[in-house]
C-alpha cells in the first residue's frame, strides 16, 4: 500500500497524519489585548479618542457601569463587530479602557482614576457633554 492510499479519507489526528502538539487550541485563541499606561498617552490621541460618537457611548456606557461588568458584545452600537473592536482598540491606546478575557468573552473596565489622573476633568467633561445631548439641554 502506497504512502497516498494510505492518508486518503484520513482524518486529522489518525495514525499516519501529524497530530497538533497539546496546548495547540490555546495558540488559535485571540491575543491578549495591548494596554496604554495613561500616563504615557499625549493630549491628541486621549482627544482624538474621545471625538468619536460611537466612543463616547461605550466611555458612557463603561462610566455606567461597574468594573469588569460589560463584555464587548453587550453595547448596542450601529457598527460591525470589526469595527467595534477598532474603536476597542482605539480606547486602549488612549488609555481609557482595560480588557481582560474569560472564556469567550473579553470585559471592559473603564481606566477612569487613571485617565483622570493623567488628565484631570476630561473625561467628566466629556460624560457631562453627553448627558446634557441626552437630556436635550444643548
Amino acid at each position: 500500500m502506497s504512502a497516498g492510499t494510505r492518508s486518503r479519507g484520513q482524518r486529522p489526528g489518525e495514525p499516519g497524519q501529524a497530530r497538533e502538539p497539546e496546548g495547540a487550541r490555546a495558540a488559535h485563541h485571540r491575543a491578549a489585548p495591548v494596554h496604554t499606561d495613561p500616563a504615557e498617552v499625549p493630549l491628541e490621541t486621549a482627544l482624538l479618542a474621545l471625538a468619536d460618537p460611537v466612543r463616547r457611548t461605550l466611555v458612557r456606557e463603561l462610566a455606567a457601569a461597574g468594573d469588569w461588568e460589560r463584555p464587548c458584545g453587550s453595547f448596542d452600537v450601529p457598527v460591525t463587530k470589526a469595527t467595534l473592536s477598532r474603536h476597542f482598540a482605539v480606547l486602549r491606546e488612549a488609555g481609557l479602557l482595560e480588557q481582560r478575557d474569560a472564556g469567550p468573552k473579553r470585559f471592559n473596565r473603564l481606566r477612569r482614576p487613571e485617565f483622570e489622573a493623567r488628565f484631570p476633568g476630561l473625561l467628566g467633561l466629556v460624560l457631562r457633554e453627553d448627558d446634557a445631548v441626552a437630556g436635550g439641554k444643548r
